[in-house]
């Protein structure tokens, strides 16, 4: 898989493709990627690329006419375009895994106010969006798309280590541990280290709904609306806000 990302700053991204997993994908041929410079791109010898919007307004917009010639550079018109804003659809990890299906992806960092809207008519397939808030550096925002795209393509991570992961089913992951067994007097849980396979999985699906309870209620109404959740689980989800009833009446007294 390629990723293609037009920048006015090559060297934000480019530190993630040098790092870590990624830099083994890239070594080992199953990541590709190429950084284009948009400045690269522009007319004047200041290499400008973003001017006033029209209608009046703060702050500044990248220019069409440079970003297009980028755009055209990579033949992005035969491409997957991603722009990612705050005004894009939500991120998934449902549209993680529809992505990395992808023979390649193009991103439009953007930088100030956004991109001339021209571009986003012309181009973009996708509007992305992390989250319900607003960054200065669509370098950044890129970084977390191709972040979680990559490691779900074929071989860059065991196909195990993606089974069990948040939203992988719709629920959230269960707590982990590793040495040392005792810290600062706090003890693995003993039923990991019992070698009690069937009782480590009944633990893992329950601190697995304990946790998604808690913190993301939506998940499970979303698991039952698509009928993903086992009627182990539902037991288990039953015994869980029992308990934390129970809990509460207690505390109360």
């Amino acid at each position: 898989m390629k990723f293609t990302v037009l920048t006015l700053f090559p060297e934000i991204p480019r530190a993630f493709f040098e790092t870590s997993i990624m830099a083994k994908a890239v070594e080992r041929g199953i990541i590709a990627y190429d950084l284009v410079n948009i400045r690269d791109f522009a007319f004047d010898r200041h290499k400008t690329c973003d001017d006033k919007p029209y209608g009046g307004g703060a702050g500044q917009l990248l220019m069409a006419e440079p970003l297009g010639r980028a755009l055209d550079s990579v033949k992005a018109y035969k491409k997957h375009v991603i722009y990612v804003t705050p005004s894009g659809k939500p991120f998934t990890q449902k549209k993680a895994q529809e992505l990395s299906q992808k023979d390649e992806l193009v991103l439009i960092c953007g930088r100030y106010e956004g991109i001339d809207q021209r571009i986003i008519d012309s181009y973009v397939d996708d509007e992305i969006s992390i989250g319900d808030y607003v960054m200065s550096s669509g370098e950044v925002a890129a970084t977390v798309v191709i972040d979680a795209v990559y490691r779900l393509v074929k071989d860059v991570i065991t196909q195990e280590s993606l089974e069990e992961e948040s939203y992988s089913d719709g629920l959230l992951e269960y707590p982990q541990y590793t040495h040392p067994a005792v810290y600062k007097d706090l003890a693995v849980p003993e039923v990991l280290t019992s070698g009690n396979h069937e009782l480590i999985r009944k633990w893992r699906l329950k601190k697995r709904l304990e946790k998604t309870l808690a913190n993301r209620p939506d998940l499970i109404s979303a698991a039952r609306m698509t009928g993903s959740l086992t009627a182990e689980a539902e037991k288990m989800i039953e015994e869980i806000t029992n308990h934390v009833s129970l809990k509460r009446v207690r505390k109360r007294n």
